[in-house]
């Protein structure tokens, strides 16, 4: 017989969903203006800004982890900020896992978006400003539209990574229950305590929920956006 979640597994699920649902909100806020920067500047500064958005790709999760950790820290620069703002720090808390999970996952937003950008041709923005429109104006009633798919898939992946952290969060969270155990913590402890019919539970739907992500993604047209 299938095991039943228990309390402190049901927590893990929905602080995993909270903590996804705000990351993808932040990231779609944030990403958006660096993916038009990166899509229609000709800086310098382009490809160095657009290797540090990509880095978390192919950086070990541990080691981005472990960097924020110090940086949010009492004795780093944000901790000493935070600490300064009377908010304590970051570290060790759910608004410390949102940091670090809008910096792990900023590239599987801001490049579906990027990607999504550079295909509204220049004619489209030329039409729009012989019409007099304002650059807000023809942001939103002609890039966004056009451009939606990218977003789209940028929030299903940006919202699935979040969901599927591990590294990253063990170490800027750590364990705490229903403060900052999350799903993939939570299977960890459950192995780690050779309770494998707990770790199949929560395993098994991480991998249908991917399933279905991916082939939410695979299966629409907004999916040829992410390269």
């Amino acid at each position: 017989m299938m095991p039943a979640f228990s309390s402190a597994d049901w927590a893990a699920v929905w602080l995993t969903f909270k903590l996804a649902a705000t990351t993808t909100v932040i990231l779609m806020i944030v990403g958006t203006p660096i993916a038009w920067w990166l899509a229609r500047t000709r800086s310098k500064w382009k490809g160095p800004v657009g290797a540090l958005v990509a880095l978390p790709l192919v950086l070990p999760p541990t080691v981005l982890g472990f960097y924020l950790l110090v940086a949010m820290g009492p004795h780093g620069p944000v901790g000493k900020f935070t600490t300064w703002l009377g908010i304590g720090t970051l570290p060790f808390t759910f608004p410390g896992l949102v940091v670090g999970s809008v910096f792990y996952s900023l590239p599987f937003v801001v490049q579906p978006v990027q990607n999504a950008f550079e295909t509204v041709g220049e004619r489209m923005l030329e039409a729009a400003a012989t019409l007099r429109a304002s650059p807000w104006d023809t942001f939103f009633t002609v890039v966004v539209p056009l451009a939606k798919p990218g977003f789209i898939t940028a929030a299903i992946l940006g919202f699935a990574h979040t969901v599927g952290e591990f590294g990253v969060v063990l170490m800027i969270g750590g364990n705490i229950p229903e403060q900052t155990r999350v799903v993939s913590v939570a299977i960890y402890d459950h192995v780690e305590a050779l309770e494998y019919a707990e770790a199949h539970v929560l395993a098994g739907g991480m991998l249908v929920f991917s399933f279905v992500v991916l082939l939410m993604l695979y299966s629409r047209k907004g999916a040829k956006v992410w390269k």
